[in-house]
C-alpha cells in the first residue's frame, strides 16, 4: 500500500495502491466532485508519517482508539481514508 495526502478542498490522508485509486477514494468518501486540481494537490507520503497521522486521528464516531485498534485499522489491506479534516466530521 502507498499513502497519499490531499490538502484541498478538504484534507485527507488516504491509503491506496496508486494515485488514481487514492483520488477515487477521496472523491467517493470526502469530496463529491473531481477536478484537475486534485492531481496538483495530491502528494505521496512515507508509511511512518501516515501511521503517526492515522494514530492521532479520532475514530469515525469521534472516540479515541487504542493503539491496537489504530494499528489494526492501518494494516487492513483495503484502500481507505486514514484521516480527514475535522470540518467533515
Amino acid at each position: 500500500m502507498r499513502y497519499f495526502e490531499i490538502s484541498s478542498p478538504y484534507y485527507a490522508l488516504i491509503k491506496a495502491e496508486n494515485e488514481e485509486q487514492a483520488i477515487g477514494k477521496y472523491v467517493e468518501l470526502v469530496a463529491d466532485e473531481h477536478d484537475d486540481t486534485l492531481k496538483e494537490d495530491i502528494k505521496e507520503v512515507e508509511r511512518d508519517y501516515a501511521l503517526v497521522i492515522h494514530a492521532r486521528a479520532g475514530s469515525d464516531d469521534g472516540e479515541i482508539r487504542t493503539h491496537a485498534e489504530a494499528l489494526e485499522d492501518f494494516n487492513k489491506p483495503e484502500a481507505d481514508i486514514l484521516a480527514v479534516t475535522s470540518e467533515l466530521c
